[in-house]
């Protein structure tokens, strides 16, 4: 069963790999994928992430159901932060455990080329050189969109 969060507070990677794996021996396999804010161009003061809650954990909980289903999980964890995420900083967990590491592979390939490019978050990036409250909005990549047109 899957376990999906959307937090603006920061999350402990190794600790949520524990939780998942506790008491299992029929785990033989955990591929953990961590995003963080990049900053390009050096100018980056935060990348606002906004979402609505309730919507965009049901939607992660969808395509994780999804995920259970193509592939033999012993269990899946998704975490998504919101906010101000500055560089450098964590902005997406995606955590896939499996008895074999094929599936666990799979399964956190697919969630991420879903979540970079149909999850239900609108993202801005806040330069420090932008002129104030003009915040860059970041459209989607056509490459995530071909990414997760693999899967279909």
């Amino acid at each position: 069963m899957a376990s999906v969060s959307v937090q603006s507070r920061d999350y402990d990677t190794a600790a949520e790999i524990a939780a998942l794996t506790a008491g299992r021996t029929d785990v033989g396999a955990v591929v953990t994928f961590s995003g963080l804010c990049r900053d390009d161009g050096g100018t980056l003061e935060a990348l606002e992430i906004e979402h609505y809650p309730g919507m965009a954990e049901g939607e992660i909980a969808r395509v994780c159901a999804e995920a259970e289903a193509r592939w033999p999980l012993q269990g899946c964890r998704v975490i998504h932060r919101h906010g101000a995420i500055p560089p450098g900083a964590n902005i997406v967990l995606v955590v896939t455990a499996s008895a074999h590491r094929a599936a666990a592979f799979a399964a956190a390939d697919f969630l991420m080329d879903y979540l970079k490019s149909e999850a239900p978050f609108w993202k801005r990036n806040r330069r420090r050189d932008a002129a104030a409250g003009q915040p860059e909005w970041v459209a989607p990549k056509a490459d995530d969109a071909d990414a997760l047109d693999r899967w279909r």
